[in-house]
């Protein structure tokens, strides 16, 4: 396999569609590694937006059923990053079809469809991998570096804030990301990064306690035409359909380690586009990331003398994970952020394929299961605590 490029096709040509095609067009200008892709073809039901991505990234040719994809002899794997209660079908399909998978995060929208799509994995040879992007994170990889090798030692508490507006403007359409019921909301899109990245420091959930959801805009009209990802922009009817999932979540978690979790999460947080936080206090410091500052991170320890101890801010060099042969520009203050890491991820996901052991392998679906499993715990814990 790494003697030939591969085929590559991305199902959904919205944001994270594009993100995904951006990332194929680019893999095989990072780290020198594995096979470099052919573009194939872009998928969505929605034409204008696969020919739109097409042309931008790339891809030889269009489909609006993903079918077409699916049965194409000279696509080796795909990227499926279309509405979740969609996931299941075709990750089925592609694997029956012997196609390599990486599918969007959350998984499923339910834990029986994925169970399902991790069966359907283990029937087959194929690659099945989920996309949990901030694993690809250098400073986030840094600071975990620092945490299970470096001088921080092991977590304490871990605190995750992932605060977005995208649903903050009630005229804003209504859209799949508002249906679903509780969990399905700001908890599935959003939270499911951070509940992954709190794992990648602590291992794995033991327990979740005292959640809170709450829908704040309750309903919202129906759009008569197609918007991409989160934006408005198309006109509106007169036809409201009710809010069934929450736009924010409050719970904290606990891990086998000890360490506790304390998390915050919205989509009507005005203001904050993208605004991804974690602090992690550990036994001999404390490191902080900063979504907003992807190529730095800050760490006070008791390294410096105490008369000039206090935060130190790190710039992302080749030094640290994932940067040298990563940029361009792979030295300090040359910065990078979340599309970079669909890059990393695309290039991870194509040296599975190839057999190339370079970057660390893209989350199995398994894995993606088990993120289900405690956000489904996370919506249980509104109640009571519930232990895994």
């Amino acid at each position: 396999m790494a003697d030939r490029s591969l085929g590559v096709a991305v199902i959904g040509a919205g944001m994270v569609g594009r993100a995904h095609a951006n990332a194929y067009r680019n893999a095989s200008t990072v780290f020198g590694t594995g096979p470099s892709p052919r573009l194939v073809a872009i998928a969505d039901v929605h034409e204008p937006f696969a020919t739109d991505a097409a042309r931008r990234y790339g891809f030889s040719r269009t489909a609006t059923d993903w079918r077409a994809v699916v049965d194409a002899p000279d696509i080796d794997a795909v990227s499926v990053a279309v509405a979740n209660n969609l996931h299941r079908e075709i990750v089925e399909a592609a694997l029956a079809a012997g196609k390599h998978v990486l599918c969007e995060k959350p998984l499923a929208p339910s834990i029986g469809d994925a169970q399902a799509m991790v069966d359907a994995a283990a029937a087959t040879d194929r690659v099945a991998a989920v996309g949990f992007t901030f694993r690809r994170s250098p400073a986030i990889n840094a600071i975990r570096e620092q945490v299970l090798h470096g001088g921080l030692g092991r977590v304490r508490h871990i605190v995750g804030n992932y605060w977005t507006d995208y649903g903050f403007d009630p005229q804003r359409p209504m859209s799949w990301r508002y249906l679903g019921g509780p969990g399905s909301g700001v908890l599935a899109d959003i939270g499911s990064h951070l509940v992954d990245l709190a794992e990648f420091f602590c291992g794995p959930t033991t327990g979740v306690h005292g959640t809170s959801m709450s829908t704040l805009i309750t309903s919202r009209r129906k759009p008569l035409g197609v918007a991409v990802g989160h934006s408005g922009g198309v006109e509106l009817s007169d036809d409201l359909v009710p809010v069934d999932n929450e736009d924010i979540c409050t719970f904290t978690t606990s891990y086998a380690g000890g360490a506790l979790g304390t998390f915050s999460l919205s989509r009507v947080a005005y203001g904050h586009a993208n605004s991804l936080k974690l602090d992690l206090f550990c036994e001999n410091g404390t490191a902080s990331f900063d979504l907003t500052r992807p190529a730095e991170f800050s760490v006070i320890d008791g390294t410096p003398a105490q008369e000039v101890n206090g935060a130190r801010q790190v710039f992302i060099g080749p030094w640290h994970p994932y940067i040298s042969r990563g940029l361009p520009m792979d030295f300090p203050t040359v910065g990078h952020g979340q599309n970079d890491f669909f890059v990393f991820q695309a290039r991870s996901f194509l040296d599975q394929i190839a057999g190339v052991e370079q970057l660390p392998p893209c989350p199995d679906l398994a894995h993606g299961l088990h993120n289900l499993r405690v956000l489904d715990a996370v919506v249980s814990a509104t109640d009571k605590p519930v232990h895994l």
